[in-house]
């Protein structure tokens, strides 16, 4: 597969269109989310070509009440096949042999492997995706901003990221259109900057 002349022929098409054309590949796919703001977005895109889409949700445990409730009203209303994956150490025992240590801290990887990486990994060896649909955009990280609309993970999953040359703004008006809530009182704690890369896809 050519990815630089696929993301070529991608570049100028509607996130819908990209969406399609993934989906004309035939193969088993996924769609992650962590319901972080502007996940609404990917979700209905995804979902109203693909229904009953497997949605792997890897959940901490160190979300906010608010994220909470805007996972539940997004899976309430687009009817979302959520696949829960949770870490396997609950947060009060994490919390007591580990806290929530800064990222310089060497027990950061310990926590960032048991509450993120591990369930993910789990997740994608249960459902064994072809195509991974995310929600990445370029000038998230500078790892994100290395690679394209279509790209292939480190395990050889084609990831599709429909809305990767997106604004917030161009976002924004998305979900009004669409009548879609958004939530920004998001936590993730394994990062310290919100530029920093998860571990997930790199």
């Amino acid at each position: 597969m050519d990815l630089k002349q696929i993301n070529n022929e991608l570049r100028n098409q509607t996130p819908e269109a990209i969406v399609a054309w993934a989906v004309a590949l035939n193969k088993k796919s996924v769609i992650t989310t962590n319901f972080r703001p502007y996940e609404g977005a990917i979700l209905h895109l995804v979902t109203k070509q693909q229904p009953g889409i497997d949605v792997i949700w890897c959940d901490t445990g160190y979300n906010t009440p608010q994220t909470y409730a805007h996972a539940e009203d997004l899976i309430e209303k687009l009817s979302l096949t959520i696949r829960l994956f949770v870490p396997k150490q609950t947060v009060a025992h994490r919390n007591a042999v580990l806290g929530l240590p800064t990222v310089d801290d060497p027990k950061h990887e310990a926590f960032t492997k048991q509450v993120k990486l591990e369930p993910f990994q789990r997740a994608m060896q249960q459902y064994q995706p072809e195509v991974w649909f995310t929600n990445l955009r370029k000038g998230q990280t500078a790892f994100r901003d290395s690679i394209d609309i279509v790209s292939v993970s480190k395990d050889g999953v084609l990831k599709v990221s429909p809305f990767y040359h997106w604004s917030d703004e161009a976002l924004d008006a998305y979900l009004e259109e669409h009548k879609l809530p958004n939530e920004f009182k998001y936590f993730d704690p394994t990062k310290v900057e919100s530029n920093r890369e998860c571990g997930l896809h790199i």
